[in-house]
């Protein structure tokens, strides 16, 4: 095979791990399901279902948007540091996104907190029903993220690291889709 074709295979191939790609999809699927519900349920109570949205809080949710996507370009650094064999930068990159988790999960805890202080459980309209449901299972994912990022930093290994950052950044694109449809859409 000659250099250029051997570039082309690679190219071609599906970037990380297929079994990372089975799991990417059925969590996806299981979001995608879960919206796709809140959304038809949404259009049977629209004034309920903005009133309970009314209560949330729209800045913060932002601003963890920002936080992911930018925890997100820290793993996609860290594949770009593990194909050079930049073991040291792999960790820093990786370090910094798994920090940045932290963050969401930390402003996602004081959003919580005012929820609950202000008695929206999961039992007070079905909006908060799906939002908790929604919003916690993410944050489980996160936190799994974060584990995955930690135990692929340890190996640094160009594999190893494309495979945590394509989880990473499944819980980045989940993000990206609740944000909107729970946070934003009217």
């Amino acid at each position: 095979m000659t250099d250029a074709a051997a570039s082309d295979a690679a190219r071609a191939r599906l970037p990380g791990e297929l079994v990372m790609w089975v799991l990417i999809a059925s969590e996806l699927a299981v979001f995608g399901a879960a919206l796709l519900i809140f959304l038809v349920l949404r259009l049977g109570d629209l004034e309920g279902f903005a009133a309970a949205q009314g209560q949330l809080h729209r800045l913060s949710a932002g601003l963890n948007t920002v936080v992911l996507v930018t925890s997100g370009y820290g793993a996609a650094c860290a594949v770009g540091a593990a194909r050079r064999g930049d073991r040291a930068a792999v960790r820093r990159w990786l370090g910094g996104a798994a920090l940045l988790g932290a963050v969401f999960l930390l402003l996602k805890g004081v959003e919580y907190a005012d929820a609950a202080r202000q008695g929206l459980g999961l039992e007070t309209h079905v909006f908060f029903t799906f939002y908790w449901l929604l919003t916690l299972f993410h944050a489980a994912h996160v936190v799994a993220g974060m584990v995955i990022l930690g135990l692929v930093a340890i190996r640094a290994g160009a594999e190893a690291v494309e495979a945590g950052a394509q989880f990473w950044h499944m819980v980045d694109l989940v993000w990206v889709l609740l944000f909107p449809v729970i946070y934003l859409l009217r």
